[in-house]
């Protein structure tokens, strides 16, 4: 009787060793169709982190390159006060209260030259949308189309980024 089980379970074993050896090929076939699927994942994910850690220090970069702006934007109409103050004092004036306002006005001029902030806009300038916003129109026949007739403010750039657009009076025939 034992020779009988063992010539049954023989039968049985050869079978499932051919199978097993399919099956083998083929799981490790799938095993490396999964290891690919893997490797690519994390090609691709390695690739987006390496985008987004790129972003995030360009966007850091530019936070901190402006990052006084508003202060700035803040102080820009004290200038201009200080700037009608002076054009509108008169010859019958105090002159050392015209000296000092220069004085304040030039040392303003100077630390802003020295953060970078260049003042635009000047009468006899063309127009530019992007710098300029144009609050009337008016017609002088002496002047170009599209020319600045008049500077109501004058605009801004901080470190070459337009921070005030100048108001102006433009020459339209």
């Amino acid at each position: 009787m034992a020779k009988a089980t063992k010539q049954e379970i023989k039968p049985k074993k050869k079978p499932s060793v051919s199978k097993s050896k399919k099956g083998s090929n083929s799981k490790i076939e799938d095993l490396n169709n999964e290891l690919e699927q893997f490797q690519d994942k994390h090609v691709r994910l390695k690739a987006e982190f390496e985008n987004f850690r790129r972003r995030k220090s360009e966007e850091l970069i530019k936070l901190l390159q402006f990052d006084g702006e508003d202060v700035i934007k803040g102080f820009l109409p004290i200038v201009d006060d200080l700037k009608r103050m002076i054009s509108s004092l008169d010859e019958s004036s105090n002159d050392t209260l015209e000296d000092g306002m220069k004085l304040v006005e030039s040392k303003i001029n100077k630390f802003f030259e020295k953060l970078n902030i260049e003042p635009f806009a000047e009468k006899g300038e063309k127009m530019n949308p992007e710098m300029h916003d144009a609050m009337l129109t008016k017609s002088d026949d002496s002047m170009e189309d599209d020319s600045i007739l008049e500077v109501f403010e004058s605009g801004y750039t901080y470190r070459d980024k337009v921070i005030r657009h100048a108001k102006v009076i433009v020459n339209k025939k």
